[in-house]
């Protein structure tokens, strides 16, 4: 039987990626001529994805000849002489860059990730020869299901202090990273509910609710977010929002909105929302914008957090904040899981907010990104450039809007500066079928991008222009 890792499959869909894996599989003679694939059901069984997902797969390599079908026999592959050797050295150069994590961009608009001049190595090293010192015990103690006490009291301390929220450590929920708590979630709420995601939106959230087989749709978002009246429409029970800054328009949502989506989740128990405050501590200009959690009496918001934006992406560290009434549920529930996220990490990130280095760095983090922006977008206004764009939503958040003057396609452009060295992504791309109004709008997220290549990226893409 086939097998495939779909862990990190970037922006692609289950079954581009599944599609991807089988072709280069062919490509490379692991498949052979005439070889017979796995039945649908049997493939969808063992790489435990939806049995839509692999006949989706299936239907783009047969439309590309890379696989025929018999009836009532099943799916065989197509001889494709020649092939092989031609692709082989494409095919293994690109899995090579792939795994490696390595980048040939000089300007990477699209990552997340930390410098390693801005991690605090030698502050976690202190707290970790600490630990190892005088915690063996805690350290080598198989924590609960939901996390060590110590780091959910700091968390706790740390939303009320920051975000305004009064929350129990009880109501925490630590887990490697969001996906893993997305899982957990749809478990808890139940696979019999309708989701909803953002359009547009963070893909990875489609795709979670993809491989985990349940039913969801896009919710139409208006310039204040997601529309109350859509929901209602497509009778949507959970729904996913980043209210304080969505991804990736950078929209804010302004309480009277707020207000609306809460009236609608209370309108049935089998609503809730998932709040998704991603990025909320980079909030540039003015004070952080409170929680729909913080304003929810009824017990209808679940809120989910992470600490890969403020600390680092390879710190796998998230946490859901649950209503009270579903503590005792998920317990029931779901104690055989075991956390997630180790012991030591947990007890040194404990100690890193408790003592106050958590504040201190996102400040200095804050500082840092707030004259990064300034810097780019200074760059930008005083470069010839500066005539053909117009900049939105530079407030919050890592990231802002360029709609750039250009009579290409979205695709050409972003297909021109990758052969220049930069890596963008358009607001296109996030949509199913993008509205006219979204081309030409582009995202510039410049946390990973170095300073130096500031100048050089802006004048780069100017020239692309012409």
């Amino acid at each position: 039987m086939i097998t495939y890792s779909f862990a990190d499959i970037g922006s692609d869909s289950l079954y581009i990626h599944l599609y991807k894996c089988i072709k280069n599989d062919i490509l490379q003679g692991v498949l052979h001529s005439g070889e017979k694939l796995p039945s649908k059901r049997n493939l969808a069984k063992n790489l435990n994805i939806s049995i839509i997902t692999v006949e989706n797969a299936y239907a783009q390599l047969i439309a590309e000849g890379y696989v025929y079908s018999i009836p009532k026999k099943g799916f065989f592959v197509t001889d494709i002489k020649g092939l092989h050797n031609k692709n082989e050295s494409i095919l293994s150069t690109e899995n090579v860059q792939l795994s490696s994590g390595s980048s040939n961009y000089f300007a990477d608009f699209t990552s997340n990730q930390t410098r390693s001049e801005h991690f605090p190595f030698s502050i976690w090293a202190k707290l970790t020869r600490e630990l190892l010192t005088h915690n063996r015990q805690e350290l080598l103690t198989n924590p609960p299901c939901g996390g060590i006490l110590p780091l959910r009291e700091a968390i706790a301390k740390h939303l009320k202090d920051f975000r305004d929220m009064t929350v129990t450590p009880e109501q925490i929920i630590i887990g490697a990273g969001t996906e893993y708590l997305y899982g957990l979630l749809i478990q808890l709420l139940g696979f019999d509910k309708r989701y909803a995601v953002e359009e547009p939106g963070y893909s990875k959230i489609s795709q979670i609710y993809e491989s985990h087989c349940i039913s969801y749709n896009f919710a139409i978002m208006d310039s204040l977010g997601v529309k109350t009246q859509d929901l209602e429409n497509q009778n949507i029970d959970i729904v996913h929002i980043s209210p304080s800054h969505h991804f990736p328009t950078g929209i804010v949502m302004p309480i009277s909105r707020r207000y609306e989506l809460l009236g609608w989740a209370a309108k049935s128990d089998r609503r809730y929302i998932i709040e998704d405050d991603y990025d909320s501590e980079y909030r540039l200009n003015g004070q952080p914008i409170p929680t729909l959690q913080s304003i929810d009496v009824l017990e209808k918001v679940i809120y989910i957090n992470t600490f890969t934006k403020t600390l680092a992406s390879t710190i796998r560290i998230s946490y859901v904040v649950l209503p009270k009434h579903l503590v005792n549920i998920f317990y029931s529930k779901m104690f055989f899981y075991s956390c997630t996220v180790s012991n030591f990490e947990q007890y040194i990130l404990a100690r890193f907010i408790s003592e106050g280095y958590f504040e201190k760095h996102i400040n200095r983090m804050r500082n840092y990104y707030r004259n990064k922006r300034d810097k780019l977008l200074h760059t930008i206004e005083t470069s010839p450039l500066a005539s053909y764009v117009t900049i939105f939503e530079e407030d919050a958040g890592l990231h802002f809007l360029l709609k750039i003057d250009t009579k290409l396609s979205d695709k050409e452009f972003l297909l021109k500066m990758e052969q220049t060295g930069i890596k963008l992504s358009s607001l296109s791309q996030y949509f199913q079928i993008p509205p006219k109004e979204v081309e030409h709008i582009f995202i510039i997220n410049y946390s990973f991008v170095t300073e130096e290549s500031m100048e050089k990226a802006i004048w780069t893409i100017y020239h692309a222009l012409f």
